[in-house]
């Protein structure tokens, strides 16, 4: 009975706040000054170059992230805004650079292939020429074939990894049915499915780190493996060997061209590589940072609340981290330049925050909520005066609409915002919830977190955790559309009467 009326409550809460946020309007003088401003004035693109180009990767703890600090706290100050800070949230461990990357077959031919190291994994210290070992194992007990062979060797392990041919195009938009069915409520009934592939996923994982054991105990001078590929030279990066404290060299090289050494190993073929990598480990600075930076209030009786926007300013490093995510990166830089230059009224504090560790699990926004929003796991003053948190991380594609994370009482609000953009083809709303960033944050501690519907172009096909993911791959009128929609919703939300309305939340819960 008890859990009946909660869900009761909770139903006629939902429904008195969005009652009370129905009426909410949209500020057009506001939106003309953003889309004049965005549209015809934009940098977008300029400040993704110099994320990208200028900068290059970013791996958390990197000297490439530490010079983006650098860089986009010093915009935040040449714009104007306040309460500039590269902010410590943690420790995070040691950083790690690539300074020398190359590897080739050599026997039964010579070739080049295409890898980078893996992330915290250390060099070979000088060019190391040997043979390739493929462990074909499928079980603990196979390793045994192999011991007393693997010294001076470059071994391999077996892959479900295929390159094949497609004829589908790499880059999309979501069709206006695929738009339309994310109305819908989704169901899941695969529960056993889940199990059954965590369990395999768990003893995948267990296999591969006694080979790795025997690997080192044997000498082996490196290891090779791949993930999946997206064709015409693109190789996906792995989460890096962070967490081993005496990891071997190791590379992570196209499909293509792993599957090719192991049909010739198999095949009876001496297959030989050459390779010569060079990577430093950073220990001068353990801590993590953020980049967070503001513009006041002007609401006396408002100021003191605050609507925030952001993205993750790390990256992977065998690309340049255009997608992934300079895109959400420079549409929020964009979008808080936008509303400082238009001069558009905003009642509440704006606050900009760029993340650190997102890629190595949301650590940077995950601290930082924890850190400002919460005190011995129970909400803080600060947690009160939190409106709304946007995040921007799929990639370059279009805004078409946003997800609710099950926020209904959100829902009038954003169709009433969305008005202005539906000629932008953005006007979707979904009660669904999305995951994989840095709103996650927000969400788990009951704040309003919310990240954005795009059209997936090629994010995860070609440029997601990959060597291709460089400027080439943004689209710059998607990019400005973007930052435009984002500088809109932090407008209209720091101009509310109200906050945006909450979920409920069992704290008592939460800290148990």
């Amino acid at each position: 009975m008890r859990k009946k009326l909660s869900i009761v409550a909770i139903a006629l809460f939902t429904v008195s706040q969005a009652m009370a946020f129905q009426n909410a309007g949209v500020d057009y003088e506001g939106i003309y000054k953003i889309k004049d401003e965005g549209f015809n004035n934009s940098e977008v693109m300029d400040i993704a170059w110099n994320l990208t180009d200028r900068i290059g990767p970013r791996l958390t703890g990197s000297t490439g992230l530490k010079n983006a600090y650098n860089w986009t706290s010093q915009q935040f100050k040449d714009w104007g805004l306040t309460n500039v800070k590269v902010l410590p949230w943690g420790e995070f461990g040691k950083g790690w650079d690539v300074e020398k990357s190359y590897v080739a077959m050599k026997a039964p031919y010579y070739q080049a292939i295409i890898g980078i190291p893996k992330a915290w994994t250390p060099g070979t210290n000088g060019l190391i020429s040997a043979e390739v070992v493929y462990v074909n194992i499928q079980e603990e007990a196979d390793l045994s074939k192999f011991k007393g062979k693997l010294g001076g060797k470059v071994v391999m392990l077996p892959t479900t990894i295929e390159a094949t041919t497609t004829f589908e195009a790499d880059a999309r938009r979501f069709t206006d049915e695929e738009l339309e069915g994310m109305t819908s409520r989704r169901v899941s009934g695969a529960g056993n499915f889940t199990t059954r592939r965590i369990s395999e996923f768990r003893r995948r994982a267990a296999l591969r780190n006694a080979a790795y054991a025997m690997f080192k105990d044997e000498g082996a001078l490196m290891v090779l493996n791949t993930h999946r590929g997206g064709g015409q030279g693109t190789f996906f990066t792995s989460n890096g060997a962070r967490r081993d404290p005496n990891p071997l060299p190791e590379m992570e090289i196209a499909p293509e061209h792993y599957n090719r050494m192991v049909r010739l190993a198999t095949k009876g073929e001496k297959v030989m590589i050459e390779a010569d990598t060079k990577t430093r480990f950073l220990e001068d600075d353990l801590k993590g940072y953020n980049v967070v930076a503001e513009i006041e209030g002007s609401d006396p009786n408002l100021k003191d609340e605050v609507v925030m926007l952001g993205a993750h300013l790390d990256s992977w490093f065998a690309g340049t981290g255009a997608t992934d995510n300079a895109a959400g990166s420079a549409a929020m830089m964009e979008a808080i330049r936008i509303l400082k230059e238009s001069g558009v009224k905003l009642k509440r504090t704006v606050r900009i925050a760029l993340w650190s560790g997102e890629e190595q699990g949301i650590y940077g926004s995950r601290n930082y909520v924890q850190n400002t929003f919460m005190k011995n796991k129970k909400p803080s003053k600060a947690h009160e005066k939190l409106s709304a948190y946007y995040n921007m991380d799929n990639g370059t594609g279009a805004i078409r609409g946003i997800y609710l994370q099950s926020n209904e009482a959100a829902r009038p609000l954003f169709e009433e915002w969305f008005r202005p953009f539906h000629e932008l083809d953005a006007k979707t709303i979904t009660s669904r919830n999305t995951s994989g960033t840095d709103h996650l944050a927000f969400d788990g501690v009951g704040l309003p977190g919310f990240q954005f519907i795009q059209d997936p172009i090629d994010y995860r096909t070609r440029t997601h955790h990959t060597n291709m993911d460089m400027f080439e791959r943004l689209q710059a009128a998607d990019l400005r559309k973007n930052a435009v929609i984002i500088a809109a919703m932090v407008m209209q939300t720091a101009n509310m009467d109200q906050k945006m309305p909450r979920k409920p939340k069992d704290f008592d819960a939460l800290g148990r």
